[in-house]
């Protein structure tokens, strides 16, 4: 018998949700988890698998609201719980020792961002109190266990810049007490134990297989084309994209190639460490100006530029650690927290990696000002729940990763958007944008291929090198492929997803991106789906 939707299933699924991911609710703002570490006994898979086949019955017995926001939400729910039910059964993450230093990690750090303050303490104490319990319980879960070669580099990478963190950094933070130095010590040595634990840990093929992706697409996204379709049209903007880039820096400079012209916007940047910082701020400043006939931008919500602060700055490195980050949605406060690393020994190299180009297009648009910012700012707002909550960030990624599509999607679309701003960028840096495009089609295939067995990481690694991808970020990349399929295709699907939206919109411009963000962290094509629902489309 079908029943009419209950909207108190949103909270029966956030308990659940963050009964298993404590992590999880203190980046969302739900403080009555901040003192636990998420479950990793021996039944823990058992009892999440009967929790989440609970929720579906009822979910799956309910018919589709007439409400936007419920059926959002139940939708949401659906899709998420379907997934994780086939991750818990295929591809758990307690299997993943990645997903044990993540959670550790951020467990302490999460407590500790600008976002946390005033600290509360007894809940950062508890968290370091159990941090040799749930690192005891990882090691059991782990035992004799295969797991990829670069997930276990990984999780001792994270471990090892984690003990470095408790005995020494922390103490820098500005509400370090006391009583947080004994807890600390013995969170350290916990971590210590961990990493050497890891030693001689059999290796897995981390690829998750044709139907698994097919089915993440299809539940998670609502893509309609298969992997394989999404590696066609990616391979063919890929090759597109690079005859472009050839005509572009013709057209600036037939005597230069585009990698030349693209290395050359390094030398471009403000004169001094203290200008750099003043950048970021102006060309924010720049952007919102500029882009307010496009879209409408956040300015009820701050974002605050910082130089990082010091106790961050070198666990900042090996972890999952964001400049920016989505505030917590359900106590957001009065703003975000932006942190610009400040210069090291080498000042002249910390100003070519903050040149003029890279400043604007990805920190002040696609991070700040009109791109992430503003779209968090709206989502708070959005009809659905979850689609409030869905973009934050965690200790590995988003949430709830069916979001992406819209988040990510944006903030590189966005960037491309201020083109139409006039005397916005420049023709180098809208080379250098191009890039990035070409780029992020280049993720789609590195996202895909080896999960289908058409390339070994040895292979990805290769073609991200060829596409233009910094040797230093290379293998971290491809390992975060190998660990999250489904994480990357949805930057350049998302961008191509939008521009068709918007071909479609019967209303103007600024009117399309308004409503496009105000239905929050869902599934860019189930955003399409609404908007032909209320008659805003053409055919």
């Amino acid at each position: 018998m079908t029943l009419a939707f209950d909207p108190s299933l949103v909270d029966a699924f956030l308990a659940h949700h963050w009964r298993f991911r404590p992590v999880d609710a203190t980046f969302m703002g739900d403080k009555n988890h901040d003192s636990l570490l998420p479950p990793a006994g021996p039944e823990t898979l058992a009892e999440e698998l009967q929790g989440i086949d609970a929720l579906l019955m009822q979910l799956e017995n309910s018919a589709e609201p007439d409400n936007l926001g419920d059926r959002l939400d139940r939708r949401m729910m659906l899709a998420e719980l379907r997934m994780q039910r086939l991750a818990a059964q295929t591809r758990p993450r307690l299997h993943n020792p990645a997903w044990y230093s993540g959670e550790a990690a951020f467990a302490i750090i999460s407590l500790l961002l600008p976002q946390s303050m005033p600290i509360r303490h007894e809940a950062l104490i508890a968290r370091l109190g159990g941090m040799s319990a749930f690192l005891e319980n990882a090691i059991e879960r782990l035992q004799g266990v295969p797991a990829p070669e670069g997930w276990v580099k990984r999780a001792q990478k994270e471990a090892t810049a984690m003990v470095g963190f408790l005995r020494t950094d922390i103490k820098l933070h500005e509400e370090f007490a006391d009583d947080w130095a004994e807890p600390a010590r013995r969170a350290a040595n916990a971590f210590e134990v961990f990493a050497s634990a890891l030693d001689g840990q059999p290796d897995a093929d981390p690829a998750c297989g044709e139907a698994y992706l097919t089915e993440l697409m299809g539940e998670l996204h609502g893509l309609p084309m298969s992997p394989r379709e999404a590696v066609d049209m990616a391979e063919t903007a890929y090759r597109r994209m690079g005859d472009e880039m050839v005509e572009m820096a013709r057209a600036i400079d037939p005597y230069r190639s585009w990698q030349d012209i693209i290395a050359e916007l390094s030398d471009i940047h403000p004169a001094d460490a203290e200008a750099v910082f003043d950048s970021y701020m102006d060309l924010d400043v720049q952007a919102v100006a500029q882009g307010s006939s496009l879209v409408t931008p956040a300015q009820e919500y701050d974002l605050d530029y910082r130089w990082m602060a010091p106790c961050f700055r070198k666990i900042s490195q090996p972890l999952y650690f964001l400049f920016y980050r989505s505030p917590p949605a359900l106590n957001p406060g009065a703003g975000s927290v932006y942190w610009i690393t400040p210069p090291g020994d080498d000042e002249a190299a910390f100003l070519r990696a903050n040149n003029t180009a890279m400043v604007k297009t990805i920190h002040a648009v696609h991070h700040g000002s009109v791109g992430h910012h503003t779209q968090n700012t709206r989502a708070r707002a959005a009809a659905s729940r979850i689609a409030r909550l869905a973009g934050t960030d965690c200790a590995l990624g988003l949430a709830f990763l069916g979001s992406g599509t819209l988040i990510e999607g944006w903030a590189c679309y966005v960037e491309d958007l201020l083109m139409e701003a006039p005397g916005f960028y420049s023709p180098a840096e809208m080379l250098l944008l191009k890039q990035f495009e070409r780029r992020n089609a280049a993720s789609v295939l590195v996202d895909i291929k080896p999960h289908l067995g058409d390339w070994s990481l040895e292979q990805a690694m290769d073609f991200y090198r060829e596409a233009g991808f910094a040797p230093a970020r290379v293998e971290g990349e491809v390992v975060r492929n190998s660990m999250l399929p489904g994480s990357r295709l949805m930057y350049w699907i998302g961008v191509e997803g939008i521009k068709a939206l918007r071909q479609r919109w019967k209303g103007d411009t600024l009117s399309f991106h308004d409503s496009l963000l105000s239905y929050g962290h869902v599934p860019l094509a189930w955003i399409a789906e609404e908007m032909e629902r209320a008659g805003q489309l053409n055919p």
